[in-house]
């Protein structure tokens, strides 16, 4: 039996990955900071076969703790301050957690047993600006927030730790992933919840950015599965996790209201475009700038060739059937909510 330690194990990767370890018959142990509430988060439902370790990212004492007693043989860093806007409101707590939060892990492994294999969660925001498109392991980074900056950092002490002392270390360049269990902070989730909101009389409409943004999307079920085969080679390296198809914020909208019975047509331009309700011409969607990014990225298209071929990886989730999960589960979410408030 393999022992796994899993950083950043309540979030929606960590979850994922988790089910999939424990599927496989490794024994589970997952990081958490402490609170005066606990938080299991999305891993309530199997919290009984996790081993919780009480630790944190800025301690590198906790982090060598957790190493001794987990002894694990696979480490999973998937901790992360990971809400891109956030990163400019908060870009040194940013830092601290994706950046240098890293090396502590790494300095952490090579203290207590170099031998473990070590997964880093990178980003497809590290590419930023593009180079290049579609975006490759070689295509040149250029981050365009706090949180892209500090990921990379993170990028290349996990590339220099396997170059200096030998490490198992592999980076998974993960292109944007969604799920039924992302926070609600996230675009895709906001734009899901508030869908499921608008169909049962809840909300009028939902706000949001750039329209336009282009982001290749695909689900979190999927992309665990390629950082589990990562750390199954025979020798590490870095992986493009991606669909290699780039999809916009609109289509994402478009295709959530159409799941809930929703047909939307789009009025005006720029920030005074609008989305309504053909049924009833009630404005469903509204943009607004304050949820335009200081600094944006455009597009984001990943070419995951390298993962299908040495890894054998691929998707099985397409981008429609993503978004119709989502919705479906917010739809049932909600409608829970309305029972639960009626009984109340």
């Amino acid at each position: 039996m393999k022992n796994a330690l899993i950083t950043g194990i309540t979030g929606q990767d960590g979850s994922y990955l988790a089910e999939l370890l424990l599927e496989k018959g490794y024994r589970v142990y997952g990081i958490m900071r402490r609170k005066s509430v606990v938080d299991y988060g999305n891993v309530e439902h199997i919290k009984d076969k996790i081993n919780f370790i009480y630790a944190d990212m800025t301690d590198v004492i906790s982090l060598i703790n957790a190493m001794r007693i987990s002894q694990a043989d696979e480490v999973y860093n998937l901790a992360a301050q990971s809400f891109v806007a956030t990163s400019w409101e908060q870009p040194l707590a940013t830092a601290e957690i994706d950046a240098v939060g890293v090396t502590n892990m790494l300095e952490a492994i090579r203290t207590v047993k170099p031998s473990c294999r070590f997964y880093q969660a990178s980003t497809s925001e590290m590419f930023g600006l593009v180079q290049a498109i579609p975006q490759c392991e070689t295509t040149p980074f250029y981050p365009r927030s706090p949180y892209g900056v500090a990921k990379l950092y993170g990028h290349w002490i996990t590339k220099n730790y396997r170059e200096s002392y030998g490490l198992f270390t592999c980076s998974g360049i993960l292109f944007n992933h969604e799920s039924e269990r992302r926070g609600k902070e996230f675009v895709t989730r906001k734009i899901t919840d508030a869908v499921a909101r608008i169909k049962n009389g809840l909300q009028e409409y939902v706000e949001l950015g750039n329209l336009d943004s282009k982001r290749d999307w695909g689900h979190s079920k999927d992309y665990v599965r390629a950082m589990w085969l990562m750390l199954q080679q025979d020798k590490p390296d870095d992986y493009v996790v991606a669909t290699n198809e780039t999809r916009t914020v609109r289509e994402f909208v478009e295709i959530a209201f159409r799941t809930a019975g929703i047909d939307i047509e789009w009025q005006g331009t720029g920030v005074n475009e609008v989305g309504i309700n053909k049924a009833n011409g009630k404005t469903v969607v509204k943009v607004s700038e304050k949820f335009f990014r200081p600094a944006e990225v455009d597009i984001l298209l990943g070419n995951p060739e390298k993962a299908e071929k040495t890894l054998g990886w691929t998707r099985e989730i397409s981008f429609a059937e993503l978004v119709e999960r989502m919705v479906r589960n917010d739809l049932a979410l909600v409608e829970k909510e309305i029972k639960i408030n009626k009984l109340s």
